[in-house]
């Protein structure tokens, strides 16, 4: 880790050149604490040209010297879902702390076997899950904790987007890469309900749409105990929603863009009671890509492994894993917890 003006400051590699990497590349630059030092790809030539677009210092055409560069603290991997196994355990076998994209990885297994290694090898790893950073999240939050809510009871929830027309090739209609709405806008919707209820639901069901081998569109069902339950859908097939509502005996909390503000310079939500409105809410407004990146490097540089962030990566995978294989059966299936 390097020191700029005795503060500390996190030197991050990035392993591929997806295109979310272009968004949180951004977001390392502009945090305050990180530092984005080389990216990697397969295609050296691609390397360099994606550095010098995006204003990084190194470009290697190899993701192994990423993580065996000694200049390096961390490692982001925007890879196909299929990769980010191998190569998280191959980071922090190097001891590079892991900022991994969504879905962690292709089930539950690889999950639990990541977040071993990274406690292992004493290095953090973290899902690129950017919502829960925003100052909105930890608002909202504070609505559900105090019991304005009363006793909660349901939490629904919908993330999807259509396709204007279906691609010849996607990485997320691929099955061979870990493909499907389930793990690529699913997952945010799994992460809602485990952020509000903070408990993993005792059974799932789960219905979709299957094409190409993917679940084109999914509808699930979670039940929980304590008289909760919660349901979400997600595809690629309707226009864009990004919304959920937690709902307990007193009041309800809505929220219309949770995954990013419609209005970055508004960040919003609603509480409502059976009279109607009982409070419009407005949050502060950094950009969350950026909020995740500082907390990050502020974990790491702090020495304390967020343990949170681990357990929660894993349980939204175990969830995940649970309804793929209830859409699978066409079953309800029961969660070991």
């Amino acid at each position: 880790m390097s020191h700029r003006q005795d503060k500390p400051v996190l030197r991050f590699g990035i392993l591929g050149t997806a295109r979310i990497a272009e968004k949180v590349a951004a977001a390392i630059h502009a945090a305050d604490g990180a530092s984005l030092d080389v990216i990697g790809s397969r295609d050296a030539d691609r390397a360099r040209e994606w550095a010098q677009g995006h204003q990084v210092p190194r470009s290697v055409g190899d993701y192994r010297r990423v993580i065996d560069d000694p200049e390096i603290d961390a490692v982001y991997i925007p890879l196909p879902n299929s990769m980010h196994h191998a190569w998280t355990l191959a980071a922090a076998e190097a001891g590079k702390h892991v900022l991994c994209e969504k879905p962690l990885g292709i089930d539950a297994q690889q999950a639990r076997d990541m977040a071993a290694a990274c406690r292992e090898h004493q290095v953090q790893l973290m899902d690129g899950v950017m919502w829960v950073h925003h100052p909105r999240t930890i608002a909202m939050k504070e609505q559900i904790t105090s019991g304005t809510l009363g006793e909660l009871r349901r939490v629904t929830s919908a993330f999807t987007f259509r396709f204007d027309e279906i691609p010849d090739y996607d990485i997320r209609l691929d099955p061979d890469t870990g493909g499907g709405s389930l793990g690529d806008l699913g997952w945010y919707c799994c992460r809602a309900t485990l952020w509000a209820f903070d408990d993993l639901p005792t059974r799932v069901f789960a219905t979709a749409r299957m094409f190409r081998d993917v679940d084109m569109n999914l509808s699930a069902l979670l039940w929980y105990d304590n008289q909760r339950m919660a349901s979400f859908d997600c595809g690629f097939d309707t226009e864009l929603r990004k919304w959920f509502e937690v709902a307990g005996t007193r009041s309800s909390l809505v929220c219309d863009d949770f995954l990013s503000p419609w209005d970055v310079n508004q960040p919003r939500f609603w509480v409502h009671n059976r009279n109607g409105l009982q409070g419009k809410h407005l949050a502060p407004t950094p950009i969350q890509e950026v909020v995740m990146i500082e907390n990050f490097a502020q974990a790491v540089v702090s020495g304390e492994i967020r343990e949170d962030w681990i357990d929660d990566a894993v349980a939204t995978q175990t969830m995940c894993d649970a309804l793929a294989r209830s859409a699978r059966i066409e079953q309800v299936v029961e969660l070991d917890r």
